[in-house]
């Protein structure tokens, strides 16, 4: 009996010692060239058991400092069972895993397979690859194709950078990630919701899909495909992205947005909005400064201006927009636009070659060849100013050739008033008074206070005329200096009579509603203002001969 132990104690080291030969690295051992050798090898153990028919079939037991290696790949761990046949290891206890200089990988519990070449890491995973580190709890790295992919939450730190999600995956080789479902991004500046992101930690680039939100500071940008840059803090959004900051808004088919400096550009059905003076900015290119207040739009440029009760729209080819003593309370808006400038309100409208409109004192100023009509009365001259108040127009004042011309009835007679300047003066919307000076000259005709039927003619010549209206808009009194004129019964009237010199009626070129204003029609060439040529001083011409000698 004695004896047959002893036949199978020697038998058993003798299998043992075969064991450990054949787990033993590969020294002096050369792989074909241009072959790998995929085998896990066991490099160091503290103890080593076998048991074919134990609990875990097939398994060498070993523990203590184990080390494995496979293909430049190293294995630590307190313990594991390695299964050679099948070429893989479980590891158990403060496992880590090294990849090169450039990856290392920690967990409580890992499985190796050679054969695969895959690491399964579970339990307070941390895998590190250069300056970036992710953090979960469960993550599979696949050596062929250099991916980890994370499923249990997930956590990816790269500088101030830092990424959350439900699952996602980060390849060694691109260093770029993704990840998906309740992905979270905070970054130095800017903090992404979004459930698709897509991340480059070599350029700092993040790419969201999908519905998402980013703060960055002041702002709020809702978007559903954009790029930001955490170096440079630059943001290009498309698919109808929105910024917000605080009462102004931009939405556009793609905006570019620079958080250093406040830059917005935006491309293709551009809305910006400002709620708290209560005015927007359309067009298929606008540009806007958060910081300097300064902004443009082109292409269909469109301003909304409804800080009164009604909506002034105004539209020119090229809108630009200037902002003084910004985010203080004294803070006020000027706007140009030219050319082709038409505006509508229902109270007014407007058409001239360029315009300014300061919303600090509410007035519109009119410049080249401008015409505005209110009701039935039309005003035009080489430059006009109408002044708003918070419901109506307020005043309309028209410099040089000034000529105002309101149609009285439909067979074509018109009150009409020329000088070189003309205010009129608005109360809820009509006018109440006219001051016009300077060669005036004027047509009225009286009324029948009865039955409102024309009574006459009266042409009138004087320097300066004062006329006061009714709230029906008829002629209540006037007001002249020296005068000179004739009145005409209405059956006596010369033909050439009716007409002042002056007169033009321009009722085709009126802006009919806010979509109108994008239709430009013109004056003829023969309609338009005679250009009136200022006064020169006189030239002095000093001779070259002599103090008082002119030259020819």
């Amino acid at each position: 009996m004695n004896g047959h132990r002893i036949i199978v104690s020697l038998v058993l080291c003798l299998f043992g010692l075969c064991l450990v030969f054949a787990m033993g690295a590969p020294r002096g051992r050369t792989a074909k060239k241009g072959k790998k050798d995929s085998r896990v090898y066991l490099i160091h153990s503290d103890e080593l058991k076998y048991d074919q028919w134990g609990q875990v079939r097939g398994a060498q037991i070993v523990k203590g400092s184990v080390h494995f290696s496979n293909d430049g790949a190293h294995l630590w761990c307190d313990s594991a069972y390695f299964f050679q046949e099948q070429n893989s290891v479980e590891a158990f206890g403060h496992v880590r895993f090294k990849q090169g200089d450039t990856l290392s990988l920690t967990c409580d519990y890992g499985q190796y397979d050679g054969q695969a070449q895959m690491m399964r890491a579970r339990h307070n995973v941390v895998l590190k690859h250069r300056q970036q580190t992710l953090y979960t709890d469960s993550l599979d790295y696949d050596r062929i194709y250099e991916n980890a992919y994370f499923f249990e939450g997930g956590k990816l730190v790269d500088g101030d950078d830092v990424l959350v999600s439900d699952w996602g995956e980060y390849n060694t080789q691109t260093r770029e990630a993704a990840f998906f479902y309740n992905v979270r991004m905070r970054s130095k500046n800017d903090v992404v919701d979004t459930d698709t992101l897509f991340y480059d930690t070599r350029e700092s680039v993040a790419h969201v899909t999908g519905p998402s939100k980013i703060t960055s500071g002041d702002n709020v940008i809702n978007t559903s495909d954009a790029w930001l840059n955490s170096k440079t803090d630059r943001s290009q959004l498309f698919g109808r992205s929105t910024i917000v900051n605080k009462e102004k808004s931009i939405t556009g088919d793609s905006l570019y947005h620079d958080s250093k400096t406040g830059q917005n550009d935006g491309y293709g059905n551009v809305i910006y909005t400002d709620t708290l003076n209560k005015n927007a900015l359309y067009g298929d290119r606008v540009s806007y400064n958060e910081q300097t207040g300064y902004g443009f739009a082109t292409q269909r440029a469109l301003l909304k201006d409804y800080s009164q009760q009604d909506t002034l729209y105004v539209h020119a080819d090229t809108l630009k927009l200037f902002t003084y003593n910004i985010d203080t309370d004294s803070v006020y808006r000027v706007v140009h636009g030219y050319p082709h400038v038409k505006a509508y309100r229902p109270d007014v409208q407007a058409v001239c070659d360029s315009m300014v409109f300061c919303s600090l004192d509410s007035c519109l100023t009119l410049y080249r060849d401008p015409v505005a009509w209110s009701g039935e009365r039309q005003i035009l001259g080489e430059q006009m100013k109408i002044y708003m108040n918070d419901s109506t127009v307020r005043q309309a004042q028209v410099i040089e050739q000034a000529l105002s011309v309101e149609k009285v009835d439909d067979d074509n007679h018109y009150n009409q008033v020329s000088s070189r300047l003309m205010d009129a003066f608005f109360v809820d919307g009509a006018v109440r008074r006219v001051v016009a000076t300077g060669n005036v000259k004027t047509i009225f005709y009286p009324q029948d206070s009865k039955d409102s039927s024309l009574t006459g003619l009266n042409y009138l010549e004087t320097d300066t005329l004062r006329m006061f209206m009714t709230p029906q808009r008829q002629l209540e009194r006037i007001w002249t200096s020296r005068a000179s004129g004739t009145m005409y019964p209405i059956t006596q009237i010369p033909p050439q009579k009716y007409r002042l010199e002056e007169f033009a009626w321009f009722e085709e070129l009126r802006p009919t509603g806010p979509d109108d204003v994008f239709l430009w029609r013109g004056k003829g060439g023969d309609n338009k203002l005679k250009a009136v040529r200022r006064q020169e001083a006189p030239l002095q011409h000093i001779g070259s001969g002599g103090a008082g000698e002119d030259r020819p």
